[in-house]
C-alpha cells in the first residue's frame, strides 16, 4: 500500500513540474486563437491623466540624477515626480524643477510600500494615477502617453515593459533574455489570452484609489510587494493590462555577486507568496473566471531555473530506473520548453548579444542554485540590490 501511495505521489509531482514545461507554448496557442480585442495597442493619444511618479531609492543616490533627467524629458505636462530617498545622504542632490519633490524620511522605512505611501501621503495634489519607477530605471519620453489609453479603456492597473538598460556582460544579457521570456508569456500572451499581466516591480501604473485600497491597510516588508498587490487586484475582479509601448529601461545584473543577492530575495519571495495561487485557482474554477484561474497557475509556478533543474533530474531518474516512456516524455517536454523560449526571443526585439550569451545558461543557473541556498542563511535575502550602471536616456537613444 505504501509503495502504491509513493508511486502515485511520484507521478503527481512529475506531472506538476512537467506541466510548467509545456504550459507557456499551450498558453501561446490559446492566445493565438482568442486574442482579446482589448489587448491591442492604440495609436490614438487620449487626454492627459494627472500622474504622481514615485521613485524609490534605498541607500544609493548616484543613479537618481539620470532617472530624474529622463522623467523631466517626458512628452507630457500633467505629472509630479516624488523621490523617496530612504536612508540616503541627499546633501549632493538638488532639483530645481518644481515638478520634482525630494523626500527624505526621518526614520528608515526599509520597505517599498512604506516609501510609496510616504510619497502618496505627501502628494501636492490628488493625482488620478500613480506610476512606480525604480532608482535605476530610465523612461522613454512617451511613457505616460502610452499608459493613458489603458486607463481610458477602464483598466485600473497597467504594466509596461522593462527593457535592458545595459548588455555589458554575459550575466546582463542572460538576465535580459529571462526578462524577454517573462514579458512575452507573463505579459503579452497572458493578458492577450484574457487573464492579467504579472507585475514587474516597476514600470507599472495604477489608479491611486486602487493602489490605496489594495495595500494601504498592509505593512509589507522585504521583497514581494508586487506579488501581494497583483493578487489583491485580481481578487477584486480587475485585470492588469500590459503594453509594450510604455517602455522603462531597467538595469540588468552584471556581476555574479549582484545576481546571487538579487535572486535569493526573489526566490524567497516566491516561497513566501506562491500560496496565493491555490486560492485563486479554486475561485477561478468555482466562478468560471478565466482571469483568476489562469493567473493562479502562474502564481504557483516555481522560478524558471527550479523547474528546469527538477525536470532534468526527474528525466534521468526515470532513465536510471528503466522507465523509458517517462524519460521520453521528459525529453519531449524539455524540447517543447526550448521551442517556447526560442519563440519568445524570436518574436521580441532581441539583441544579438543576448543570443550569443545563451551558451552560458548552465553557469547562470548554477548561480541561481547558490541563490536558493542563500535564502537559508541569516539576512541572506534582505539586502537591497546594488546598482553599478550609470546610463543616461541620451546614451540609450544614441545606441538605437
Amino acid at each position: 500500500m505504501i509503495e502504491v501511495i509513493l508511486s502515485d505521489i511520484w507521478i503527481v509531482v512529475q506531472v506538476i513540474i512537467g506541466f510548467n514545461l509545456v504550459f507557456p507554448l499551450v498558453l501561446y496557442l490559446f492566445y493565438s486563437i482568442v486574442k482579446k480585442s482589448d489587448s491591442k495597442q492604440s495609436t490614438i493619444l487620449p487626454p492627459e491623466i494627472d500622474y504622481g511618479i514615485i521613485v524609490t531609492a534605498y541607500e544609493q543616490t548616484h543613479t537618481l540624477p539620470a532617472v530624474v533627467k529622463s522623467l523631466l524629458q517626458l512628452n507630457y505636462s500633467n505629472y509630479v515626480v516624488y523621490i523617496v530617498a530612504d536612508k540616503c545622504d541627499i546633501s549632493n542632490l538638488s532639483f530645481s524643477d518644481e515638478r520634482v519633490v525630494l523626500l527624505r524620511p526621518e526614520e528608515t522605512l526599509a520597505s517599498n510600500t512604506r516609501s510609496h505611501f510616504y510619497a502618496i501621503n505627501r502628494f501636492v495634489r490628488p493625482h488620478q494615477c500613480l506610476t512606480i519607477i525604480d532608482s535605476d530605471n530610465l523612461v522613454e519620453p512617451d511613457y505616460l502617453n502610452r499608459l493613458n489609453p489603458w486607463f481610458n479603456k477602464g483598466f485600473k492597473a497597467v504594466q509596461g515593459i522593462r527593457e535592458a538598460k545595459n548588455l555589458d556582460t554575459t550575466f546582463a544579457c542572460l538576465d535580459a533574455a529571462r526578462d524577454i521570456y517573462y514579458h512575452f508569456y507573463d505579459g503579452k500572451v497572458l493578458f492577450g489570452a484574457g487573464s492579467s499581466a504579472t507585475l514587474a516591480g516597476s514600470g507599472m501604473a495604477f489608479t491611486t484609489q486602487l493602489y490605496r485600497e489594495c495595500l494601504e491597510h498592509l505593512d509589507i516588508t522585504g521583497a514581494g510587494f508586487d506579488k501581494v498587490l497583483q493578487a489583491a487586484i485580481i481578487n477584486r475582479n480587475e485585470r492588469i493590462a500590459f503594453t509594450m509601448d510604455a517602455i522603462v529601461y531597467d538595469e540588468k545584473t552584471s556581476k555574479s555577486t549582484q545576481l546571487v543577492s538579487q535572486r535569493s530575495r526573489w526566490i524567497n519571495t516566491w516561497f513566501k507568496y506562491f500560496k496565493y495561487g491555490f486560492g485563486m485557482i479554486g475561485r477561478g474554477l468555482i466562478t468560471f473566471n478565466r482571469n483568476k484561474f489562469v493567473f493562479g497557475l502562474i502564481l504557483v509556478r516555481p522560478p524558471l531555473f527550479m523547474f528546469l533543474i527538477l525536470s532534468v533530474v526527474f528525466a534521468f531518474i526515470n532513465l536510471l530506473t528503466g522507465n523509458l516512456l517517462a524519460f521520453g516524455l521528459w525529453m519531449a517536454g524539455l524540447l517543447i520548453f526550448v521551442l517556447g523560449f526560442g519563440l519568445a526571443l524570436a518574436l521580441s526585439h532581441t539583441d544579438k548579444k543576448i543570443y550569443r550569451s545563451l551558451v552560458n545558461i548552465p553557469k547562470f543557473m548554477f548561480l541561481q542554485v547558490l541563490s536558493l541556498l542563500k535564502i537559508f542563511t541569516p539576512q541572506g535575502n534582505n539586502v537591497a540590490t546594488k546598482h553599478y550602471v550609470e546610463t543616461h536616456i541620451d546614451d540609450i537613444n544614441q545606441q538605437k
